[in-house]
């Protein structure tokens, strides 16, 4: 097998990644774009001591799961690599994602039941954040996400699994950014004005918040005329803030943000409780999805225990916290992010939630000063999952059980591994779809300690 060979091959299944996978002679070949059983010719475009990586050229036999996708850009934009396949199915695929990851990488033998589906299929995604561009000859602003396996920028105008008043938003973004002398980023250069366009849809009130990430370490008279030309010209815009980001990196957010003109947040609800989400604070992208975790992590709390002390370790704008409340004795909640952190206070004093105790700072300095032993801990980290010194230090302070909400099986699967060599017992692991038509697949983990 070498570059440019055609080949017949039947999809065997969709890997971790959301390629598909075939065999040729025992070696693996990933396949964009393509569905479980479906029999395709391909063309060989990689091949290493391992794997070998294969466009399509024709599908000769369509799998019965495929299903014409509802966007046209699906081939281009790396965004939704699974919309090619029935909404069922993929929930099937994810389950046996989370199922491989579990048991190949952490050794456990755990029933993994189908994800709990999304509410929304559609416009379901509240949080957008759109990489710019600009062309280098007719100078013309690009937005959208990257083409697959790189940094190539599609230009998209419509996005089905976004709400249609944030495609509006952002072209007009990108047909008057350039009437305000502010340019489009170059990553290779690290020059240019404009580097991302955030957008935070309020799936309850309809409100919009709109974040200019720019090339710089403060605003000026154009940058703060161009965000009130954006705030004038959408009824929906709550808000438009500048978020300032010189890093030579592909960190999207720098650590500095200034609300230009309106409200620097929209207010968002969950189980009968409302959240103040700023431009640089962590929520969930599905709220409709999200609110699903939360009322089963609250059920599970509610049924088995009577008035606990719960800790939230990783808690964002103390969401875990401020929905536990009033199944619980009190929620002390952990989160590094300051920003996250006041606005978790407004919203205390906004759900008139008094036994929520909220501690600004890294998780893993708390819990080594912290001794109090709490019934549950909740532990939300970022994909990259939990050091071994911080799992060492939440078994230390937890007396009941480990409540581990994840977006990455592969880090979930290793975590529960070292935890079960340290004695513990995984109840259970369920799935919930936070990212339709994606790879990506949310687990909630009940651990006994």
């Amino acid at each position: 097998m070498k570059i440019s060979d055609e080949l017949t091959v039947k999809i065997e299944k969709i890997s971790n990644l959301g390629t598909g996978i075939a065999r040729i002679d025992g070696c693996v070949v990933f396949v964009e774009n393509v569905c479980p059983e479906d029999e395709v010719k391909i063309r060989i475009t990689k091949v290493k001591k391992n794997f070998a990586a294969a466009d399509v050229v024709e599908i000769i036999s369509s799998s019965p799961h495929r299903i014409k996708p509802f966007c046209p850009m699906l081939k281009v934009c790396g965004a939704c690599q699974l919309q090619m396949i029935d909404y069922d199915y993929q929930l099937e695929i994810k389950r046996q994602i989370v199922e491989d990851s579990i048991r190949k990488i952490g050794g456990l033998d755990v029933e993994i039941p189908l994800p709990v589906p999304s509410p929304e299929i559609k416009n379901y995604r509240h949080k957008i954040q759109f990489p710019i561009s600009q062309t280098k000859v007719s100078k013309r602003l690009l937005a959208g996400y990257y083409k697959p396996q790189s940094h190539e920028i599609v230009n998209i105008k419509y996005c089905p699994v976004q709400p249609e008043i944030c495609d509006r938003i952002i072209d007009f973004i990108r047909e008057n950014a350039l009437k305000f002398q502010i340019s489009g980023y170059e990553e290779k250069t690290y020059t240019g004005d404009l580097r991302h366009i955030v957008i935070r849809v309020s799936r309850y009130s309809g409100k919009i918040l709109v974040a200019l990430v720019v090339n710089s370490g403060g605003s000026n008279r154009s940058l703060k005329n161009f965000a009130m030309e954006i705030f004038n010209n959408f009824d929906e815009v709550t808000g438009v803030c500048l978020n300032f980001n010189t890093q030579k990196s592909n960190v999207i957010l720098g650590k500095k943000t200034e609300c230009v003109v309106g409200s620097d947040y929209v207010e968002e609800k969950l189980l009968d409780k409302v959240f103040k989400i700023g431009a640089d604070t962590f929520f969930q992208i599905n709220p409709a999805s999200a609110e699903n975790i939360f009322a089963y992590v609250r059920n599970y709390i509610k049924d088995n225990y009577d008035s606990p002390l719960v800790m939230d370790a990783y808690a964002g704008i103390s969401t875990f916290g401020i929905c536990l409340a009033d199944v619980s004795d009190k929620v002390v909640t952990i989160e590094e992010n300051p920003e996250s952190c006041k606005k978790a206070e407004e919203s205390l004093v906004m759900n008139k939630v008094n036994n929520v105790e909220i501690h600004s700072g890294d998780a893993a300095e708390f819990f080594k000063k912290e001794n109090r032993r709490f019934d549950v801990s909740i532990i939300d980290p970022p994909r990259k999952g939990c050091t071994k010194e911080s799992l060492d230090e939440v078994l230390r302070l937890t007396k009941g059980e480990i409540i581990y909400v994840s977006c990455n099986p592969a880090t979930l699967a290793r975590d529960l591994k070292y935890l079960c060599e340290k004695g513990c017992s995984v109840k259970s692991i369920q799935s919930f779809d936070m990212f339709c038509h994606t790879y990506h697949i949310e687990n909630v983990a009940i651990i006994e300690v």
